[in-house]
């Protein structure tokens, strides 16, 4: 009986170890579970850390300028490119006051040089200027006007012009610029102010620099080009390299060419039309709930035409808004397979611009076109 009973304990004992070990070895399968839910919750909440782009005007020399504003006590605030995303392409420049992030604008002018201000929740203005170090003052103006871009310089007493740019902590440089998505002269109003340009930094663009500018602050005259339109090619590029044409097409099929319209010397921002005979119709990406954002031309009566891709062998593409970064719209033609590809421009004689959706403004829908809700302007723009 007593050896029967130490068998009963052995087996009884046994089996409590089998549930104990079993026991821990879920609870360590529960634990990795919990360590990856959490982990990727974490990640799905990580916000981009703001960068800071300092904004300079650069002399002849080499040496920098700080540009800052003032109040009318003669304080100075810091003058700033903000990058809030992986992008650098086009970062907003706004002016810190007080805990305040101000818009930095141009504003309608008669004269040739506009003038380039901050404009705060008020409504009160403050020039941007250029600063030496024994305390002298530049303005910053917009000096002339290339179809969707205004040359911004700083100008000195004697009228020599500086460029103005903004320089990254790890030392990249963009242009500092006007940008234009209205042809008219006058953007918008913005709390009392006539909007002229909303000032961007934007990546490089090496012919801008050399542009002849005005010397003499006159009136100026209706903005006319007096340029010979160049017409660039839109294409979306393929994995192997191969170049498929993007058409829009009306309610009955019929494909129209689109195009990216170089007006003027400038081609780091340029239009993306669709051609209908002789009328233009302007192209955008549409706001939608869906998770990608379709790409359409817009007719003058307010009616769609979609864009799509044409494969080889007659196949059609969307072409879509995949991701936002800030101000940037990733823009790519979609396969049945869910494959990207790139949509670029190209021009004649084989110079090269990412085609992007491009934001101005931080709210979701950018405007009205016809009662269309437009999400983000399709542009041709400086990789």
């Amino acid at each position: 009986m007593k050896n029967s009973a130490q068998l009963v304990i052995k087996i009884i004992g046994y089996k409590l170890c089998m549930l104990i070990m079993l026991f821990a070895v879920i609870g360590c399968k529960e634990g990795t579970s919990k360590d990856k839910t959490t982990k990727t919750e974490t990640e799905n909440v990580v916000k981009f850390k703001d960068i800071f782009w300092n904004v300079k005007a650069i002399q002849p020399n080499g040496k920098s300028l700080d540009i800052k504003i003032f109040d009318n006590a003669g304080n100075g605030f810091d003058v700033k490119a903000v990058q809030n995303s992986e992008q650098d392409q086009l970062l907003d420049v706004k002016a810190f006051m007080e805990g305040e992030r101000l818009p930095v604008k141009i504003l309608v002018s008669k004269k040739q040089f506009s003038p380039v201000v901050a404009i705060s929740q008020k409504g009160n203005t403050y020039k941007l200027k250029a600063v030496t170090p024994e305390g002298e003052q530049h303005q910053i103006i917009g000096v002339r006007r290339f179809g969707n871009v205004v040359i911004m310089k700083a100008v000195t007493q004697k009228g020599k012009f500086y460029a103005v740019k903004a320089l990254s902590p790890s030392g990249k440089s963009n242009d500092i610029k006007g940008i234009k998505i209205n042809p008219q002269d006058k953007e918008m109003s913005l709390r009392g102010s006539q909007i002229y340009a909303h000032v961007k930094a934007m990546h490089p663009a090496p012919n801008e620099d050399n542009f002849v500018m005005p010397k003499r602050n006159i009136t100026k005259p209706p903005y006319k080009p007096n340029f010979k339109r160049i017409i660039w090619n839109i294409k979306a590029v393929t994995p192997d390299g191969k170049n498929l044409d993007i058409k829009a097409f009306d309610a009955e099929g019929n494909m129209l060419d689109v195009k990216a319209t170089q007006d003027s010397k400038q081609h780091s921002l340029m239009n993306i039309r669709a051609f209908e005979g002789e009328a233009e119709l302007a192209v955008k990406i549409m706001d939608t709930e869906d998770e990608h954002a379709p790409v359409k031309a817009i007719g003058a009566d307010g009616t769609i035409y979609d864009v799509k891709a044409i494969t080889e062998d007659n196949a059609t593409l969307e072409i879509k808004g995949i991701s936002r970064e800030g101000n940037i719209v990733n823009v790519k033609a979609v396969t049945e397979n869910g494959d990207l590809y790139a949509v670029k421009a190209f021009s004649p004689d084989g110079k090269l611009n990412a085609v992007k959706g491009i934001k101005i403004f931080e709210r979701k829908i950018e405007m009205r076109v016809k009662g269309n809700p437009v999400y983000a302007h399709l542009k041709a723009i400086s990789q």
